[in-house]
């Protein structure tokens, strides 16, 4: 038995190793990234953008992303690590879902072409067949790595997709920066949020756990007497357990990019983290459970043929004093 134990440890050791990665350093934070890639990606499925998954980062001994999920499989719509994001339409669909029948194919922008199959709806945590991911190119340095996605005509949707991750010089900062350009001959109408699934040193969502938000909050959903609301904060009234899910939409932002203002903390751990974006947030959903506690800012684009956007997203992170 023990020899199987061990067998089966070499070998997910191995997988591991094998999957496409970079690390960098700024010489404050180091950073170990997972690189999309169609057959060997640790991450080939169709909910989240595939690129700048990171599997951990650490500051001063800590560690702030990790594996919070039990079961691993490249195809598992959520088996992905660190600040990822999604892409959706406003009606939270892939882009042209609508306008294709079954058979043709719709686009998740940071994936690529996806397969319509014959079905009711379109189903967000499904994974779906693939036609097309696209060019992925990777440019990597010390500090940074540059991911660059090239979707062709899909449905009269196209696309050039830049994001970086980017540690700062000298300081205990990440950044996140993102381009999209539409090469297409439709307007691209979508939203994105960032899933951040911080695991401060693996502290289980507990009272220990507190989100600061720059405005006072208001929930649309019901927290089941796990957690609550206190002005400006979302603190936790138990550890939850396995099972448990603590969730719901906030609100009570504004409209300027002031209220992208965030930062998560464990007391225990004697960490936290300031997530700053540059755009204004559209929707801000809250989910956790005991593994990862995850605030969710969306934030909205409509970018015409031939238009691009960018958005940044800086990560501060820190020691409390105590």
């Amino acid at each position: 038995m023990k020899l199987l134990i061990f067998c089966m440890s070499a070998v997910t050791a191995l997988s591991a190793a094998d999957f496409p990665q970079a690390d960098i350093s700024n010489g404050v934070l180091q950073a170990k990234l997972y690189l999309p890639d169609a057959q060997q990606g640790y991450y080939r499925a169709t909910r989240f953008d595939w690129s700048g998954v990171i599997a951990s980062l650490e500051y001063k001994g800590h560690n702030f992303f990790g594996q919070w999920f039990d079961t691993y499989d490249p195809k598992i719509h959520d088996a992905i690590m660190g600040p990822v994001e999604e892409f959706l339409t406003p009606n939270r669909q892939g882009l042209g879902y609508d306008e294709v029948k079954p058979g043709e194919n719709f686009v998740k922008i940071g994936v690529g072409a996806i397969r319509k199959p014959e079905e009711p709806r379109f189903r967000q945590f499904g994974t779906y067949d693939i036609a097309d991911s696209g060019k992925w190119s990777v440019r990597k340095g010390a500090d940074f790595v540059e991911f660059t996605q090239e979707l062709n005509d899909t449905a009269g949707y196209a696309y050039l997709y830049r994001k970086t991750v980017r540690l700062t010089p000298g300081k205990p900062e990440l950044v996140l920066e993102h381009s999209l350009k539409n090469t297409g001959k439709k307007t691209i109408d979508t939203i994105v949020y960032e899933h951040n699934f911080y695991m401060l040193d693996n502290q289980p969502a507990s009272p220990d756990y507190v989100v600061h938000f720059p405005f006072d909050l208001r929930l649309n959903g019901d927290l089941k007497g796990l957690a609550e609301l206190r002005g400006k904060d979302f603190t936790y009234l138990k550890e939850l357990e396995k099972g448990q899910t603590a969730a719901g939409d906030l609100e009570g932002f504004g409209n300027t990019a002031k209220d992208y203002d965030i930062r998560v903390e464990n007391k225990k751990a004697g960490i936290g983290v300031r997530q700053v974006g540059d755009q204004p947030i559209t929707r801000m959903y809250f989910w956790s459970i005991r593994s990862t506690v995850c605030p969710e800012a969306y934030i909205s684009m409509k970018i015409d043929p031939g238009k691009e956007h960018t958005w940044r997203i800086a990560y501060e992170f820190y020691t409390l004093n105590k």
